[in-house]
């Protein structure tokens, strides 16, 4: 099973919910990436899934161009805010989803207020992809 998770930075969002579906199934093949790819992860997102055992360090930002031409179980777009801009994808897809979240990396304020919103984002990205991947992905393989 191919599952591609789509953002517009590929530095945060994607970059969670991609450890979280890869740590869920070895056996799932699961990439990320983005409309902008910012080139990096994002340090806060590498701490916060570091805080609960799963290392992303190892992870790339890719343009989603890197993946137009393969094809796809799911791809799955994660961007929430209202002025940010999902990426439409024009590959070869079974099942497109959005599961949308906040962007913890836009979280003004002092560095505890920040680190819970990435905290906060991490748990709810585990949340909804641990429902889909219980619920969806795992009956069809």
């Amino acid at each position: 099973m191919k599952i591609l998770i789509l953002c517009t930075g590929n530095s945060c969002r994607s970059q969670m919910a991609h450890g979280f579906m890869q740590s869920f199934d070895k056996n799932l093949t699961v990439r990320s990436a983005g409309t902008k790819a910012a080139g990096q992860l994002n340090a806060g997102a590498v701490k916060a899934m570091s805080e609960i055992g799963i290392d992303i360090t190892n992870h790339t930002s890719d343009s989603v161009e890197k993946y137009l031409s393969e094809e796809w179980d799911y791809v799955i777009t994660v961007c929430g805010g209202a002025n940010e801009t999902c990426p439409a994808f024009s590959g070869k897809v079974k099942n497109r989803l959005h599961i949308g979240f906040d962007d913890p990396s836009h979280a003004e304020g002092t560095p505890e207020f920040v680190e819970s919103e990435f905290r906060r984002v991490r748990d709810e990205i585990k949340d909804r992809f641990y429902d889909l991947y219980i619920n969806e992905i795992k009956e069809q393989k």
